[in-house]
């Protein structure tokens, strides 16, 4: 028995031994893991796909990437102030000598025949030469260019060319040696839907004013946006763009030149159009020179035409002509006086084929044409009725662009 006892008690002795063990090891091994939670958490760098993360770094000089790209171009974006005299049309019955004599010289309203007009844009330095890019509205028909520079100086500039059809000018300051910041140039072909749109300019007189947005659409065309009297493929954009933009530069992440801001329309928000700079390359060293921007035309208006739309002139009582029920471009007026005109083409007229290729809407063929060079001749197949008629076509030099 007693025996029996004793293992007993070395069991219970036994038993308390490891409990105690156990908290003591349980108790530090708390220790370390409540340590290790006051302690800093350690920085992890996370691992990034590779590829232009030019959006999520910082400039070197701190901002954001929109900070980076406005300091490489924002200098070289200036302020445009324009003065030009402008006639005003008096009617004829104040100049008749009965009404002067019948009404009394001292009683008939006395209006000025002239009067100054000031305006303001934007514009971008493209090289240091002096040579500006801005929009022909901004310039057209101005008697005076004030050109001011984000770091103050002002030169009095001269307008060296415009071209009212895509809207561009080029104006010329002498900066009597001084050193004038450049505006990097980019590659409109490469835009994409999605990619970032950065406006800078002095819309209505609040200088290097910086919006951001993105491009919306491409190859917007002039018609589409509403301006039908220009030739044109606009990158559209939601960046804000606003008067006193025009002129200024569309700029994308990397702080180069995408395109020129040239429009907004008035029924709507957040829509804004910029001259891709492709296209402004191609005509700069042109009105740089003062010369005249090829614009080939045939002189006609024209809409797309389906077999649908066909269909549905046809069945309309009150239609003023039958048209043939197929893919085309449907002549709706004939400019007089024009190679249209001179070749024979009708209202009513559905344009088919150009040298052979099919065209099927309004915007190809326009594009046809302003590839096509002045005084080149286009063969043209029309379906006129059931009949089908080739007429060959003369382009001329579109008038009034510059």
């Amino acid at each position: 028995m007693s025996f029996s006892r004793l293992s007993v008690s070395w069991r219970q002795l036994g038993s308390h031994l490891l409990t105690l063990v156990l908290g003591v090891v349980l108790a530090f091994s708390s220790f370390r893991v409540l340590s290790s939670q006051a302690a800093p958490t350690p920085t992890l760098t996370p691992t990034l796909p590779e590829g232009n993360m030019v959006a999520l770094q910082p400039s070197p000089t701190g901002g954001s990437f929109v900070t980076a790209a406005v300091e490489r171009v924002g200098a070289a974006v200036v302020r445009l102030d324009t003065e030009r005299t402008v006639s005003r049309r008096m009617d004829p019955l104040f100049d008749d000598p009965f009404f002067r004599r019948f009404f009394g010289e001292d009683q008939l309203p006395q209006f000025p025949r002239e009067e100054r007009q000031r305006g303001q844009g934007s514009g971008f330095i493209v090289d240091r030469a002096g040579f500006i890019l801005t929009n022909a509205h901004v310039v057209s028909d101005a008697d005076k260019v004030t050109v001011t520079l984000k770091d103050g100086r002002t030169f009095e500039g001269e307008v060296r060319g415009t071209d009212t059809v895509t809207d561009l000018a080029v104006v010329k300051i002498n900066s009597q040696g001084q050193d004038l910041p450049v505006a990097p140039l980019g590659d409109s072909a490469q835009v994409r839907v999605g990619d970032w749109a950065i406006a800078v300019g002095n819309p209505f007189g609040l200088d290097n004013t910086v919006t951001l947005g993105i491009v919306s659409t491409l190859e917007r065309s002039s018609a589409q946006a509403g301006i039908p009297d220009k030739r044109l493929d606009f990158i559209q954009t939601d960046a804000a763009i606003n008067p006193g933009n025009s002129g200024g530069p569309l700029v994308n992440d990397a702080g180069e030149v995408i395109g020129i801001n040239t429009a907004i329309r008035a029924d709507a928000r957040g829509i804004g159009f910029a001259i891709p700079i492709n296209k402004a390359k191609s005509v700069k060293d042109v009105l740089s020179r003062g010369g005249q921007v090829s614009h080939p035309y045939v002189g006609i208006q024209m809409i797309t035409l389906t077999p649908e739309l066909a269909k549905e002139n046809n069945n309309d009582p009150n239609s003023p002509f039958l048209v043939a029920e197929v893919n085309g471009v449907l002549v709706v007026r004939v400019m007089p006086n024009t190679p249209a005109q001179e070749a024979g083409i009708r209202r009513g007229d559905v344009i088919v084929q150009v040298d052979g290729k099919p065209v099927t809407s309004a915007d190809q063929l326009q594009n046809i044409v302003e590839n096509s060079g002045v005084g080149t001749n286009l063969r043209f197949k029309i379906q006129r009725g059931p009949r089908s008629v080739d007429l060959n076509v003369r382009t001329a030099q579109l008038q009034g662009n510059s």
